[in-house]
């Protein structure tokens, strides 16, 4: 069962893993893009795990002579890392803590053109406490928060079963 697992892991997890990831990309950039959403900065942070692991993907399987388990392992930490990035970006919308970024909630518009003048010309960035839209009355960041979980999960499991496949 375990030589069956190991041959599924080797054969599958590598692409899985990068549609997984690209696929997560494309529903990001089509609510930007396609229905309008600005995403904040926590939103932004939050697609650099999926374009590290869609590499580190493409790189094991361009590449035999890579370390796949290794890389598999590498996948699973960057998923569990992208996970609590997601779940601390869905506790400031939930005002259980402050954004340690730039992005919380700011003061209101200026009330006079000398205010409006005395500001720093800087684009006006999304709240990262503002939540554009839910499924079921949660926000997206939670089931990214999930998703991430459980792809880290799955690339830990393909790691131990690729590192006892390695000669």
């Amino acid at each position: 069962m375990s030589t069956n697992l190991s041959a599924l892991a080797e054969r599958w997890f590598f692409p899985a893993v990068l549609v997984a990831s690209l696929g997560a990309l494309g529903v990001a950039l089509s609510a930007q893009y396609g229905l309008g959403l600005e995403p904040c900065v926590l939103c932004q942070y939050q697609r650099i795990p999926y374009w590290m692991v869609a590499g580190m993907a493409l790189v094991a399987l361009l590449v035999p002579e890579s370390d796949r388990g290794g890389v598999a392992l590498m996948i699973a930490v960057v998923f569990a890392l992208g996970a609590a990035l997601a779940f601390y970006h869905f506790g400031v919308e939930q005002k259980w803590w402050a954004a340690a970024t730039a992005c919380a909630a700011q003061g209101g518009m200026p009330t006079s053109f000398d205010a409006f003048r005395a500001q720093p010309l800087a684009p006006i960035a999304k709240p990262c406490d503002a939540v554009d839209w839910t499924v079921f009355g949660l926000s997206i960041t939670l089931y990214n928060s999930a998703m991430s979980l459980g792809l880290a999960v799955i690339a830990f499991a393909a790691a131990v079963s690729l590192r006892k496949r390695a000669p």
